[in-house]
């Protein structure tokens, strides 16, 4: 396994519970164990859990199940022909199977000034430790990105008592992913806790004192005092020892359902994954926890010569102040034609559902509890639903099941 994150960690234990007793070496960058990266942004952040609580496994539960970890290693390149992997020392390991869990990194921001003191990304847990040293009472953080990232540490820093603005390029956060009715719902949010949002804003540099960071410039001129700057302007899939290994890659690294890549012997999971999803006729890339936590088991049974299928729909979940939100399905901009509200948006207590004629592609369900499964079956069933039951509360979403 290349990759020592979630999918690498999971992908050893899945080996290991369907059969597999020959050898497995996991391969990361950085120098923790596999770790679970939802709760940089959320709970370890804010403080509410420990960094023990962050691991796939015990530190001790490797060494237990013949699971060799060589950490803070880079791997340079892979050989499908040879079947190797090369180090960054020049070592050579062969391998009769390779998972390839590279996961993705950071956009990096291009602007002048974006190299100083106390600019900040969010993507390791070093980061996490690093942001909750500088979201203190009354810190001045600005949040370039509005997406879930962005807002989840807006969240974090305000609830440290930071005062927090955020800018975004659209309209609203989170309006290409959740469309303007959804989105408005969480632009309330962070406004009723005192952040400032910042709309259709371009960043023209971060100024700075003596190397670090005391504000941000925009386009139009203003200027905003900041003693850190949060950048989460979105991800990019790692994708170099593929592409350098002749693999097909096309926003990832492309699979097929098995979890199989254009190389014999070679399989990719989690972030770095552009999969063919057999439910949605599609290649999906889905850079949530879900797909980095439930893929390796189709990749370690696909890697054992199994024929499983990940057809699995996409999942996430967010926390900010007091709102818990869960997204299960699958739909892009341009792809739905309304969304149906079922509870109280005024509450922030409701579930969306994004429809194409009369069948839900996506739940969202906000401060509710509990559903998930039904949201899943009723995706799954391309089902006819009228909308006023969808609506309805009183009427309960497996009865609209077929």
């Amino acid at each position: 396994m290349v990759g020592g994150g979630l999918a690498a960690g999971r992908a050893a234990q899945a080996l290991r519970e369907h059969g597999h007793t020959g050898p497995l070496l996991v391969i990361g960058d950085e120098r923790e164990r596999p770790y679970i990266r939802p709760p940089l942004s959320k709970g370890y952040l804010l403080g509410e859990e420990e960094r023990d609580s962050i691991f796939v496994h015990p530190e001790d539960w490797y060494a237990e199940n013949g699971v060799d970890l060589l950490l803070d290693t880079s791997v340079r390149s892979v050989d499908p022909r040879a079947r190797e992997v090369e180090l960054e020392n020049g070592r050579r390991i062969s391998y009769t199977g390779l998972l390839l869990a590279t996961g993705s990194s950071p956009r990096r921001l291009r602007v002048p000034g974006a190299d100083l003191e106390n600019v900040l990304y969010l993507r390791r847990v070093g980061d996490s430790e690093r942001l909750r040293t500088v979201f203190t009472e009354g810190s001045r953080i600005v949040v370039i990105g509005d997406g879930w990232i962005g807002l989840e540490t807006a969240a974090a820093a305000r609830t440290a008592g930071a005062e927090v603005t955020v800018l975004g390029h659209s309209d609203l956060p989170l309006l290409k992913v959740l469309g303007r009715e959804a989105a408005e719902i969480f632009a309330g949010l962070h406004k009723d806790h005192g952040v400032r949002l910042l709309p259709r804003v371009e960043v023209e540099r971060i100024t700075g004192t003596k190397g670090r960071v005391d504000g941000v410039l925009l386009a139009d001129g203003t200027r905003l005092a900041a003693d850190a700057v949060v950048v989460g302007i979105g991800i990019t899939p790692n994708v170099r020892l593929a592409e350098q290994a002749g693999l097909e890659v096309r926003n990832g690294i492309v699979t097929d359902e098995h979890l199989r890549t254009t190389a014999p012997e070679i399989h990719a999971a989690g972030d770095v994954a552009n999969a063919y999803h057999p439910f949605l006729d599609r290649h999906v890339r889905v850079e949530h926890w879900a797909n980095a936590l439930n893929q390796p088991d189709t990749a370690a049974l696909s890697m054992l010569g199994q024929e499983a299928v990940y057809d699995r729909l996409p999942y996430f979940h967010s926390d900010q102040y007091d709102l818990g939100m869960e997204y299960t399905g699958f739909t892009e901009p341009g792809g739905y034609d309304r969304v149906v509200f079922r509870g109280d948006t005024g509450q922030r207590r409701f579930i969306a559902f994004w429809m194409a004629g009369n069948r839900v592609l996506a739940g969202m369900n906000v401060n509710v509890w509990d559903v998930v499964d039904p949201i899943r079956a009723l995706v799954r069933s391309r089902a006819d639903v009228d909308d006023r039951l969808l609506a309805d509360p009183d009427v309960p979403l497996a009865s609209l099941l077929p």
